[in-house]
Parts: structure tokens; sequence; C-alpha cells
């Protein structure tokens, strides 16, 4: 068995017990994803232990708009003067109940983080923008150095200067 983090194929995998304890995202991942997929809404990614086809955690990533108002002054001062910038939306990130401890949620984030860098060489994002549904969530995001949005404390951002030097920080800790 090998865990992998692929694109989600609503007609193999098996969302239906997916459980997370917030009823909007289980919500999402048993009845929207697909949808948001086919509409081209958000691309969701999903962890599974493969050869076996169960959602055992999930995330999604899209575009979004950000309103330079909204940024932390000292990094908001770094950016051109548009009103709206371009951003990463990780809209979505879950981790089935019977998953949790094993850091599937670290791991699904790095992922997350490293799409979006990836994706960002090709379409301009100044950042991922995550939202958290609690206080819990919260304190997850800002433990990987998601900074608060100014009048929204439950928004969060990762500046994709930040993003790259996690990734080149951890390219270095896989070398030594």
């Amino acid at each position: 068995m090998v865990f992998k983090i692929i694109p989600l194929d609503s007609r193999s995998h098996i969302r239906s017990s997916f459980c997370c304890g917030k009823e909007s995202l289980d919500t999402y991942i048993r009845k929207q994803a697909s949808q948001d997929l086919k509409k081209r809404v958000s691309t969701v990614f999903v962890l599974i232990d493969d050869p076996e086809v169960n959602v055992l955690a999930y995330y999604t990533l899209s575009s979004y708009t950000v309103n330079i108002a909204a940024l932390e002054e000292n990094f908001a001062k770094q950016l051109p003067r548009y009103p709206v910038l371009p951003a990463t939306l990780l809209g979505r990130l879950a981790v089935d109940n019977a998953q949790k401890g094993k850091r599937f949620g670290e791991l699904l984030l790095i992922d997350a983080l490293k799409k979006s860098l990836d994706a960002a060489m090709q379409v301009a994002s100044l950042a991922v923008i995550a939202e958290a549904l609690d206080e819990r969530a919260l304190s997850f995001y800002i433990k990987y150095g998601f900074k608060q949005f100014n009048q929204e404390p439950m928004k969060l951002y990762l500046p994709m200067k930040s993003i790259e030097e996690l990734m080149v920080g951890s390219a270095k800790e896989a070398m030594d």
C-alpha cells in the first residue's frame, strides 16, 4: 500500500463514508466536489492508500483575487497598487476522523503549497489564501507561517515568497 495525493476521480474514488466532523467539508466531498471539477470552479486532490480508493483526506485549489488593503502593510507595500491582485485559494482541507493524528493535514498542506508555487510559475499568484473554520484550524495555518487578514482574522495568507523559502529549506534538509 502506498499513500498518494492525486486528482479526484469521481467515478472511482469512494467518498460516501468520508467524515471529518465538519458538516460543510463532509458534504462538499460527498456531493459537490465532482460538480466543481466539471465546472472548473476548483481542483480537488485526494489522499488515498493505493490500491484502495477510499478518500482519506482532501484539499481544493482555485484561482482567487485579494484586495491589497486587506493584507499586512509590510507585505502590501512591496506590491503594485492594483485594487485586487491574483492569489491561489486553498478552499478546503479535511482529514477523515479515522485518519487523525497521522499528520495527513500537514502532508496535504505541503502538497497544496508546492502545487500552488509550481502553478504560480505559469499563472501569477502572490499568495495562498485559506479560511479557517474554527480556532483549531486557525492555529494549524498560523503554525505554518500563514498571516491573518487585517479585517478578517479567520482568513489567512502565505506569500509565494515564503512558500518558495519553505520549499528550498525542505529540499536542503532532505539533502543533509
